[in-house]
């Protein structure tokens, strides 16, 4: 457990460098995720033989990709960036990897950012293409849930979003004080566990959308858990009292509205 409990001491976020360009795990994790979601969203497409072709698929791709990094970077800016107003102001600088002409890479990214980014995109999509957003969402999650462990790895190996102090032996020391490896819990609670229960229901829906919808309920309350393990964030802290964080609001208010959607189309399709 020693090594284990030490092993940031022992670990070098940096995979390689291209020149004067450093490639992080973070980045590498994250490029994984992505290729990860396609290529298992594809493989139950194909394994369910579901009515979608594959160039269809492969256009939707992109249009999602964008929603995504867009709604992950500017939900950061918004909701847990100190420097809001300035990035607001200077939009052009969202994206800009270099600070003081050196190349430091782009780092903040939300997940709910994500997710309404996510939705944008496959609405705008949808409408453009004439397809059932809802059959659509309900591919992506299988994807998406799976490839969200790489996501969670990416933060754990960045050093980021580190847990709370505790004394459980698989701690690991950060700065000398021993904390709760929030971010593996995440990658199993939000990633491992949402994905099996959605593919155990997938083919037992009854629905367009009910796996998107337990998708957003189960990632919710996963995240919800794991809040209680995660140090909040240090440039927002509790929200209110000791335990209401900026991730368990945000999930409770994704929560809620997933609930009454569910509710509302099981009984339009009942």
């Amino acid at each position: 457990m020693q090594y284990w409990q030490n092993i940031y001491s022992n670990f070098d976020p940096v995979a390689f460098n291209l020149g004067p360009v450093s490639v992080h795990w973070y980045g590498i994790m994250y490029a994984l995720a992505l290729i990860s979601a396609i290529f298992i969203a594809k493989w139950f497409i194909k394994h369910d033989k579901l009515p979608i072709s594959n160039d269809l698929f492969d256009s939707y791709i992109w249009w999602a990709e964008i929603g995504v990094i867009l709604g992950a970077r500017i939900g950061y800016i918004i909701f847990y960036d100190p420097n809001s107003l300035y990035y607001l102001t200077h939009p052009w600088q969202i994206f800009n990897p270099y600070v003081n002409g050196e190349y430091v890479g782009i780092s903040g990214m939300s997940y709910h950012g994500a997710l309404f980014g996510f939705i944008i995109a496959s609405l705008l999509f949808c409408k453009k293409n004439k397809v059932s957003f809802w059959f659509l969402a309900d591919i992506s999650v299988l994807g998406i849930s799976a490839a969200y462990v790489f996501g969670r790895l990416g933060n754990f190996f960045n050093q980021e979003l580190i847990g709370r102090t505790t004394d459980v032996s698989w701690g690991i020391y950060i700065d000398g004080v021993l904390r709760h490896p929030s971010q593996i819990y995440e990658a199993i609670l939000e990633g491992l566990v949402v994905f099996a229960i959605l593919v155990y229901f997938r083919n037992k829906k009854s629905f367009d959308g009910q796996l998107a919808l337990m998708y957003g309920a189960l990632y919710s309350i996963a995240r919800i858990i794991a809040e209680f393990f995660r140090q909040p964030d240090v440039q927002l802290g509790f929200l209110w009292g000791e335990w209401l964080t900026m991730g368990i609001l945000q999930s409770g208010i994704v929560l809620t509205i997933c609930m009454v959607v569910y509710l509302n189309l099981k009984k339009i399709n009942s």
